[in-house]
């Protein structure tokens, strides 16, 4: 009979992505890791024989689960363009923690630009997601060129009020931009 697992991997995920939220991936040490997910630092490495490298691969994987069936999912699905962007502010708001969280994809973001560990799945993340709003975008009516540069636009200012947000100590920044993101993006602002 096997071991029991002292903690369920969904858990473990979203302990992990903390530290990584918080401290970015060269300020996460195996000792917050450890600390963070209540288990040893062997039993850390018996999990992740990869180390932090695959500790931070697969807390992206999890969070871009996340965004595929709580964002990206319903953006392709069915219904009014109005209301599938309108739930994605409703999920990118609990995400968040209304803006007190940091973006997961930013501080595992290399500070050398192109050769990241996860340089391609943050960028895969960021295409799906900027291709998803297009999409709904061009389901309004609007012209796929403009479509597009209102989608990256919107990804950008997500990146940038958190950002901002975290800078100056208050969620106003990242709340005033998702009340204005779905008139930005369907052009009615």
């Amino acid at each position: 009979m096997g071991r029991k697992v002292a903690v369920e991997d969904a858990e473990l995920m979203d302990r992990l992505g903390r530290v990584f939220r918080d401290v970015g991936y060269e300020g996460a040490s195996l000792t917050m890791l450890a600390e963070a997910s209540g288990l040893k630092k062997a039993s850390l490495y018996h999990r992740f024989p990869g180390g932090k490298e695959q500790m931070a691969r697969q807390v992206l994987e999890t969070a871009g689960a996340w965004l595929d069936k709580h964002i990206l999912s319903p953006l392709k699905g069915g219904g009014a363009p109005k209301d599938r962007i309108d739930d994605m502010v409703r999920q990118l708001d609990a995400f968040y923690s209304g803006g007190k969280q940091a973006c997961l994809l930013n501080m595992l973001s290399s500070a050398r630009i192109h050769d990241g560990p996860f340089t391609d799945l943050i960028r895969q993340t960021f295409d799906a997601w900027i291709e998803a709003l297009t999409a709904v975008l061009t389901d309004a009516g609007v012209n796929r060129t403009i479509a597009r540069k209102r989608a990256e636009r919107g990804v950008m200012m997500l990146q940038g009020s958190l950002v901002f947000s975290r800078g100056v100590g208050t969620t106003r920044p990242f709340r005033s931009f998702l009340k204005s993101l779905p008139g930005d993006l369907l052009g009615t602002a």
